[in-house]
């Protein structure tokens, strides 16, 4: 008798799983998810955390503003209330949370945190929030500033405010309102680059900048971190009280020409690195200024582009009357300011301070249509780095001309006698803001123009089409003789820094300083701060026109300008 037939064994199924779905989908799930969740996922599974080790290598420029009122989530009640002692009530929503939230809120792989609260935030206490969200190896820097552009954490929209940092004595502008609170915060991954953050001491006594061991603190980290010298760029922000243009002065010369610097170059700030802490905006203990470095990485793993920078000029003075040579100097400490006699080049004689300056006011239709002047001076100097040979360097440095004071009080500070001076009155002098300039330093007068400043705004939108046109080309890949290849170099990101006098009451509407980077890069991260001082390399002839001696004289820190910093990314070359 047959047996029965047997059935074969069930093959048992293998279980399904997310994995499944494939790792493109996989990567798209990943991308929504906030920064915190995305590197927990990273833990879940080798085929995850490839996943998302991927997406963290690609260029992120993250960005919010909050102008909340409230800086923290919880205050303590007024010590006449009758709650139990140190009660705590919630303020929502709140400005700090807001805006680490929103910047978080997608995967990244912080490299560098910049916030810009303002002037009614406490510095201490913004930068304590702050920095305590990130790890301690991040730098963070935080600064008080004159104002701040970017993308609201709540609506999207983009905001831009200028806080009125009026006296007490003084009215608000009806423009700008009273409110002078507000945070902006950015946060960035840079693909092949490696980040480091160097301060600018001060020695005892806080009288000399120690601005070659800067220099050389720059160079060492630099050459150890991509075996070059001169690092790919520099983000520098120094205090409201130190003189940013000596230290620009010998960046310009020590750094190659391709080493972009930029930053703002007066607040107050504070900062955090992994070997360098600033912890109280005490100006005692504080440093000058601090250089956030970005530096090509030789040590980077395969597989990883390159970060690439790009910045971009708006000017906003015109130059206006003949050129000065100056005669008679006079530094005055006391007020960090310059008194000076000067002479017409090509004519004898010297010319007192009032004459020249109601020159320039008929050139200009009267003294109401001129609310801030400055000279433009350049100076040719000899510049060294340590114990290296100097060399000689020409540089264009903008001094504002003050008004109003009297002349007696040169004489005291002198250490001269007022009597037997025998001054002949105020207008002998033209009295300027800052040191540094000789007899024999040649100048010009120079003027705010709205008009000059939107049109260069324009220019600057023509260079970005421009620029969007070359990091989108077509090249032969020369992987066979029919085929072509785009190569594109993505823009992912922007940091803008602005001067405090531009915006909305410059130009009589808002947006006029964002929109080049707005109308060529829509929907790309971009932020910026208003300041008092703006850093980006450039020459004079980004001020005067027609002769080619101007790109030689240097001009490093500007007045009424807006500064672009673009970012691009260049990918890998693909695998064949």
């Amino acid at each position: 008798m047959d047996k029965p037939r047997q059935k074969p064994p069930a093959t048992a199924l293998s279980p399904a799983t997310i994995d499944m779905i494939g790792e493109d989908l996989l990567f798209n799930i990943f991308s929504k998810l906030p920064a915190v969740e995305c590197a927990a996922a990273a833990c879940v599974s080798r085929s995850w955390n490839a996943t998302i080790t991927r997406l963290l290598s690609l260029p992120k420029l993250s960005s919010a503003v909050s102008l909340d009122p409230s800086l923290q989530p919880w205050a303590i009640l007024p010590p006449e209330t009758t709650l139990m002692p140190r009660q705590k009530f919630y303020i929502e929503p709140v400005a700090v949370n807001d805006v680490i939230d929103k910047v978080l809120a997608c995967p990244i792989r912080p490299q560098f945190v910049i916030a810009s609260i303002g002037p009614a935030f406490d510095l201490d206490e913004a930068h304590r929030l702050i920095a305590g969200r990130f790890g301690s190896q991040i730098p963070v820097i935080t600064s008080i500033s004159q104002g701040i552009f970017g993308q609201n954490a709540t609506t999207n929209e983009f905001e831009e405010v200028q806080w009125d940092t009026f006296d007490e004595e003084e009215e608000a502008h009806a423009d700008l309102g009273n409110e002078i609170h507000g945070a902006l915060l950015t946060v960035g991954f840079l693909p092949g680059l490696a980040i480091d953050l160097i301060p600018l001491s001060k020695t005892r006594g806080n009288q000399v900048l120690m601005i070659d061991d800067l220099v050389l603190s720059v160079r060492e980290r630099s050459s150890s971190r991509s075996g070059s010298a001169s690092p790919v760029g520099i983000l520098l922000f120094s205090d409201e009280d130190t003189d940013i243009k000596l230290v620009l002065e010998k960046f310009d010369y020590a750094f190659s020409a391709e080493t972009v610097i930029v930053g703002d170059g007066g607040s107050q700030f504070l900062y955090r690195g992994e070997t360098a802490i600033n912890p109280s905006n005490n100006k005692a203990a504080s440093s000058a200024a601090v250089a956030l470095l970005f530096s090509r990485d030789r040590g980077k793993p395969p597989g990883v582009g390159e970060t690439q920078f790009h910045v971009m000029l708006s000017t906003g003075i015109s130059s206006i009357g003949p050129t000065y040579k100056a005669v008679s100097v006079r530094e005055r400490s006391s007020d960090y300011s310059t008194w000076l006699t000067a002479k017409r080049e090509a004519v004898h004689g010297s010319l007192d301070g009032q004459t020249i300056l109601d020159q320039i006011y008929d050139e200009l239709g009267g003294h109401n249509n001129c609310p801030v002047l400055y000279v433009g001076v350049t100076k040719r100097r000899k510049c060294s780095i340590g114990q290296e040979k100097p060399s000689w360097i020409s540089t264009h440095e903008f001094h504002e001309v003050l008004r109003g004071t009297v002349v007696q009080e040169v004489y005291m500070v002198l250490g001269e006698n007022r009597e037997s001076s025998s001054p002949k009155g105020d207008e002998e002098y033209l009295y300027v803001h800052g040191v540094g300039i000789r007899s024999g330093d040649s100048f010009r007068f120079y003027h705010a123009s709205s008009d000059l400043a939107r049109a260069s705004c324009n220019t600057v939108a023509n260079n970005f089409r421009h620029l969007k046109q070359l990091l989108n080309y077509e090249r032969d890949d020369h992987t066979n003789s029919n085929s072509v290849a785009m190569q594109k170099k993505p823009v992912f990101g922007g940091i803008m820094f602005a001067c405090c006098g531009r915006g909305k009451l410059f130009f009589g509407e808002p947006y006029v300083d964002g929109s080049p980077f707005l109308e060529n890069f829509s929907g790309v991260t971009f932020s910026g701060t208003y300041c008092t001082g703006e850093i980006a390399r450039a020459d004079l002839s980004s001020y005067e026109q027609g002769s080619q001696e101007h790109s030689s004289i240097r001009c490093n820190f500007h007045v009424f300008s807006t500064v672009y910093l673009v970012m691009s990314y260049t990918p890998p070359s693909p695998q064949h």
